[in-house]
């Protein structure tokens, strides 16, 4: 029996009850993929209920507005993959009056699906002989074959891709890619994978040569940037001071508190004397303020810390706004920020 075969018996038995496996429709399967880029299932089944709940359609997801997917976004990371689906929701409306493409040379011409989703969506919808590759199906391949090129390199991205398509089982394409998806996840998984129960093992030259630990091979090119926000709470006791960010960093469009970034950290009482901090009045008085907590992004690594402020300042910034504390729930923030407020103010 060959790879394919083997490993889609596998499947078959093994296979987790996904509520996206249950569909060939386009759309809802869209919102998994999405979902689910760069998040275990765990974490993005409640976000995909919630979603898939709130806008049944493609045409209901596009007549929302910004300020409700990030809202419903919140706590996810990667905001501007919410961000990029309200855009490819209005052009499936807007090309195909609200019917979600299935062919991959369709799909691949919409905001933020790139080949992989293309690839997934025409695969589960519409069958479509095209081979899936992601984390887990790289990893399941570089152990299988021992290919020690990495995987985020370009010879490595060409190299395994067209190890995916010479291995995809044409008659049944959805189904392998399904299979190899799962079988990284579940079995073949990054730490101690399941080596033992494996029904490809005796073909495995990572297994057969003990190399599992460094199969797959990856370049190490992040570069993180270091950032420290100095956020300011404000309030009277009915209405708190918010900040609207803009489109040019992250958390694009969403809501924070008025902040001051410094270029180190630096004490509070060093900070109450920045000239920055002019633009919170001239009587500044803090009364109280958190310990560092640090966020870390892919490429950035924020330290911030949370100052809450006595007076309110005497003039306001373009995009600073009051707001009553019963509507902060409303808002989109930032996970932490939005800890900070909801533990502050306690709703």
């Amino acid at each position: 029996m060959n790879f394919s075969a083997e490993l889609i018996n596998w499947y078959n038995d093994n296979k987790r009850d996904l509520p996206w496996r249950k569909t060939t429709d386009a759309y809802v399967i869209w919102l998994s993929e999405i979902i689910l880029q760069q998040t275990r299932v765990e974490q993005g089944m409640p976000y995909f209920y919630r979603f898939a709940e709130k806008y049944p359609t493609v045409t209901a997801f596009a007549a929302a507005a910004e300020d409700e997917i990030l809202r419903l976004w919140q706590g996810l990371g990667y905001y501007s993959r919410g961000r990029n689906m309200l855009k490819t929701a209005r052009l499936v409306v807007e090309k195909y009056d609200g019917t979600f493409p299935v062919k991959y040379t369709d799909l691949i011409q919409l905001t933020g699906i790139g080949e992989y989703t293309a690839a997934a969506i025409s695969s589960f919808s519409a069958n479509e002989a095209r081979a899936v590759v992601d984390g887990n199906v790289y990893r399941v391949l570089a152990r299988y074959f021992g290919i020690d090129e990495p995987i985020n390199s370009p010879k490595g991205k060409k190299m395994f891709q067209q190890i995916a398509d010479d291995m995809l089982d044409r008659h049944r394409p959805a189904t392998h890619n399904q299979a190899m998806m799962e079988f990284g996840a579940m079995l073949c998984k990054p730490k101690n994978p399941a080596c033992g129960i494996c029904p490809v093992r005796t073909g495995c030259v990572a297994f057969k040569t003990n190399a599992t630990t460094h199969l797959p091979v990856k370049l190490k090119t992040v570069k993180v940037r270091k950032r420290y926000f100095n956020y300011m709470l404000i309030s009277d006791g009915e209405k708190v001071l918010m900040n609207k960010r803009g489109d040019g960093d992250i958390w694009a469009n969403m809501y924070d508190l008025p902040l001051i970034e410094t270029s180190e950290l630096i004490e509070p009482v060093e900070l109450l004397q920045m000239p920055e901090m002019k633009i919170f009045g001239k009587n500044i008085t803090l009364k109280d303020n958190t310990a560092v907590i640090k966020h870390v992004l892919t490429h950035q690594h924020i330290f911030m810390r949370f100052l809450v402020l006595k007076d309110l300042p005497e003039k306001l910034q373009q995009n600073w706004f009051f707001t009553g504390i019963d509507d902060l729930k409303n808002l989109a923030m930032p996970q932490r920020v939005f800890i900070f407020i909801k533990y502050f103010f306690n709703f």
